[in-house]
């Protein structure tokens, strides 16, 4: 049986075939999942003032519903000015630069030239990433980005179209719950990654900035704050694991040179 290549990244695959029927299976799977929350956007957008042309248009070229829904929360509680602006463009900024870390993952397996590489950066996002380095081989990853991506993009504008339409009918969207399902859905993300002591920190340390700002600052600071405290975290956790401690003998030897 061949082994693992850590250079390609590519595990021992069953079959091709085998492998292109997971990549679809998972990929369509991922885009209706997450279609279906753009039914959550789509109302929100337009109860928080936007058009739905403007919300249908922000899910067409922002596609990020991260960045979307920061931005439609921050409008909803600062109202359109100058402040909010700035806020909601930061905090949507901030939570789309993680986009950056997956292109650097995909862009040797996706290998693409000029112009496709700019639709291919267009679709990378959470879902594409996941699931295309989920596929065992090269081909299969490919094959898993661009089904994701295609699903998610085609599925995300209808449903946004869908809930903008249903939001105009609505005069509260919170009373169908629809409010709560981009936080659903960003637990359903995060949840997988909480493995291990520091991640676990991490979203605790944040969740409880947050909370506490809230009542007390405008709107998208708490966000900002939260994701500073996480990378300082994380940046104080990585500075430890590049310079370790000395072991305990080394500094037993260390008191026995100075005596």
């Amino acid at each position: 049986m061949p082994e693992h290549d850590p250079l390609t990244d590519e595990r021992p695959s069953r079959s091709g075939a085998d492998d292109r029927r997971e990549a679809w299976r998972m990929g369509l799977s991922v885009s209706i999942a997450t279609a279906l929350y753009g039914i959550s956007f789509g109302a929100l957008s337009v109860a928080a003032g936007f058009t739905t042309a403007q919300s249908l248009v922000m899910s067409l070229l922002l596609f990020t519903g991260g960045s979307q829904y920061a931005i439609v929360g921050v409008v909803a509680t600062g109202g359109f000015s100058p402040a909010s602006a700035v806020s909601a463009v930061a905090s949507s900024s901030l939570l789309a630069m993680r986009h950056s870390l997956y292109g650097l993952q995909l862009a040797p397996i996706l290998d693409l030239p000029g112009l496709r590489r700019l639709v291919a950066a267009q679709f990378t996002i959470d879902e594409t990433a996941a699931v295309a380095l989920a596929q065992p081989t090269r081909a299969a990853k490919r094959l898993g980005f661009w089904v994701t991506a295609v699903g998610v993009y085609l599925g995300w504008a209808a449903m946004t179209l869908v809930g903008a339409l249903i939001g105009e009918q609505i005069p509260d969207p919170r009373v169908w719950g629809l409010d709560a399902a981009a936080a659903a859905a960003f637990l359903g993300l995060l949840w997988p990654r909480l493995r291990g002591r520091e991640p676990i920190a991490i979203a605790i340390a944040a969740a409880v900035v947050a909370l506490a700002l809230t009542p007390t600052t405008p709107a998208g600071i708490p966000v900002l704050v939260a994701a500073a405290v996480g990378l300082a975290i994380a940046s104080f956790g990585e500075a430890r694991r590049g310079n370790p401690r000395r072991r305990p003998r080394d500094r037993h030897a260390d008191r026995g040179m100075t005596r």
